[in-house]
């Protein structure tokens, strides 16, 4: 049953646990908040929703799916590919879509977990989930190009007709927001890989950007306030849950469905690589379906495992799952001590991360890294 073998888990993963290993999980799971810090408010944002429903989502995510996941390195929270289709989502149904197909996903995530299909899904074609995530990250780019420049142009359904529209020209861009966006960027490149581990690049091309922003004192477009709580203004409620029309989210909630599947097992493959650790896959659904299923009701957006934390928190030596609760603390700490600061943050420098982050999502992707074959190693 899901819970005795969540039992094993805690008991294999804990059995030996001293100060030593809790001083690692504390320096890897701080580490990783670092990371997953800009990250959280970009995507919250390239979601459609906001910057602290990406902190919301980030750290209960880190709380509820970490302590469930079906292995000690994973590390939930909004991730890009779940933005791309989101934003397609808001843009037809408003926050409430995103909250309500996200809640249908939780469900079908925990029923798939329950029925131990978690393996079936290494038998999705390599190429298939190469195509897939490149259109994703073309998503990404092309829906940040708004923000880079300081504009707001008409919304489309299309990725394409929204960049076909910005050759018809008819908006002025604010050089203003380039420069901060450039700085961002040029940050992200030109920031040595071996200093990153020591202090993650994103954070600090998103604290050049505000400072600038700030001390010049432009006019720039800003994240605005972030609320300092967990329970959103905006958020689902069972009460306006339009139960007559729920079959309009099916097709979108098996998608988020699909990817949240896609993206946490694929993490907990490429993690188990690293650490001859394997993922328990229906256990870890179980726990992206139950977070999933309590993420709405407090704002957030839907979330699934990140590789790119993951990968951060098994490099700063992280041991157990307490390196993704740590990391929630971490995110949580800094909505109540910082979030004047990430106020004042420009919407164009978390266009800039995300930009960045979707040139690396297509040349991090080489279709061996998504083959059947890096899949195999769960169970």
């Amino acid at each position: 049953m899901p819970r005795r073998s969540l039992a094993r888990l805690y008991r294999d993963e804990f059995s030996g646990y001293n100060f030593a290993k809790f001083q690692q999980d504390l320096l890897a799971g701080l580490t990783v908040a670092a990371v997953a810090l800009p990250l959280a408010l970009a995507f919250g944002v390239a979601s459609g929703a906001s910057a602290a429903a990406g902190m919301v989502t980030a750290v209960l995510a880190g709380f509820i799916i970490g302590a469930l996941s079906g292995a000690p390195y994973q590390i939930s929270g909004p991730t890009g590919a779940m933005s791309a289709v989101l934003i397609v989502l808001v843009q037809k149904y408003g926050l409430q879509g995103i909250w309500i197909a996200g809640l249908m996903s939780g469900i079908f995530l925990l029923i798939i977990g329950l029925l131990r299909l978690g393996r079936f899904i290494a038998f999705i074609p390599g190429s298939v989930i190469t195509g897939f995530t490149s259109g994703i990250a073309l998503i990404i780019f092309i829906g940040q190009i708004d923000n880079f420049f300081g504009v707001k142009t008409a919304t489309t359904d299309s990725a394409l007709f929204k960049l076909i529209n910005y050759f018809k020209g008819g908006f002025i861009p604010d050089w203003h927001a380039i420069v901060i966006g450039l700085v961002v960027i040029l940050t992200m490149f030109l920031w040595p890989s071996k200093w990153n581990a020591r202090f993650p690049v994103s954070l600090l091309g998103l604290i050049l950007a505000t400072a600038l922003n700030w001390t010049l004192n432009w006019s720039t477009l800003v994240i605005g306030d972030i609320p300092r709580t967990l329970l959103l203004a905006d958020r689902l409620n069972l009460t306006n849950i339009p139960w007559a029309n729920l079959g309009e989210f099916l097709a979108p909630a098996l998608t988020i469905t699909a990817l949240g599947a896609i993206e946490s097992l694929l993490c907990g493959a490429v993690a188990s690589n690293m650490t001859g650790v394997r993922l328990q896959a229906n256990q870890e659904l179980i726990g992206q379906g139950i977070g999933n299923m309590l993420i709405p009701f407090f704002g957030g957006v839907p979330a699934t495992a990140a590789i790119a934390r993951s990968s951060v928190g098994i490099k700063s030596g992280g041991q157990t799952r307490l390196v993704s609760i740590i990391h929630a603390i971490g995110l949580l700490l800094s909505m109540f001590l910082l979030a004047p600061i990430m106020a004042r943050i420009p919407l164009t420098a978390l266009a800039g991360v995300l930009m960045v982050t979707a040139i690396h999502i297509t040349n991090g992707c080489p279709s061996a890294l998504f083959s059947t074959n890096a899949l195999r190693p769960i169970s």
